[in-house]
């Protein structure tokens, strides 16, 4: 019998490294690697364009049942971003920038916007063969995922992550303004009402403060591996 593809949820706060383990454990696995992040982020970018401010729940929530937003691997074997369309359009790379981040975070929290785009992510995962990564992927989205990682570090250490992250793409932007953003972003995440960032109680945590994302990566593939194996038996 061969193994059932499996639901991966990888959960955790900003800056833990879930984009790049999410991306490599697809790849090892040959699996579609979901970016459920670049979803609210696209809001984001189009609330900010339509001039929506981000705290008026019932716009953003119209909002965001009015947007198509597509995700799109080039290459199933490739670890790089995901090309990002919104409304037919190309925002890979406008996504990305600390603006567009801090704003996600804020429309992430609005309990309509949830609804509409969660909707979308169960969609994309119902099948299996995914691994889906975000803040509530294993306590809300897919609450039966066969395999839940909660992925964190230290504070400090997500921030040097971020903060290396906007340095390679030029963006003029300081240590410790990054930690104090961590740390907000954290506060945010724990206290939003709507699917706050919580660990399943049933998910591995792992704490990659000293590891390398492809330790990491092995770890969760190896996890996966027992677990397809142990079902299909």
């Amino acid at each position: 019998m061969t193994a059932r593809k499996l639901i991966i949820a990888i959960d955790g706060p900003v800056g833990s490294g879930k984009s790049t383990l999410a991306r490599r454990v697809a790849a090892l696995m040959g699996y579609t690697y979901i970016d459920t992040g670049a979803m609210y982020r696209s809001v984001a970018l189009k609330a900010q364009r339509r001039g929506v401010p981000l705290e008026a729940s019932k716009e953003l929530a119209s909002l965001a049942s009015e947007t198509r937003i597509d995700l799109r691997q080039q290459n199933p074997a490739a670890e790089g971003p995901q090309q990002v369309l919104l409304d037919g359009e190309d925002v890979t790379a406008l996504i990305r920038s600390p603006e567009v981040a801090q704003a996600a975070s804020k429309v992430a929290m609005v309990a309509g916007v949830r609804k509409v785009l969660v909707a979308e992510q169960r969609r994309a995962g119902e099948l299996g063969g995914v691994v889906m990564e975000g803040r509530d992927i294993g306590s809300v989205v897919f609450p039966d995922a066969q395999l839940k990682i909660f992925l964190t570090a230290s504070p400090e250490i997500r921030a040097e992550r971020r903060w290396r992250e906007h340095q390679q793409k030029g963006d003029a932007i300081d240590l410790a303004r990054t930690l104090e953003e961590v740390h907000e972003r954290d506060r945010r995440d724990r206290e939003r009402a709507s699917s706050p960032l919580v660990r399943a109680k049933d998910s591995v945590v792992v704490d990659s403060t000293a590891m390398e994302a492809e330790e990491v990566a092995r770890l969760v593939v190896l996890l996966a591996n027992e677990l397809a194996r142990g079902q299909a038996s």
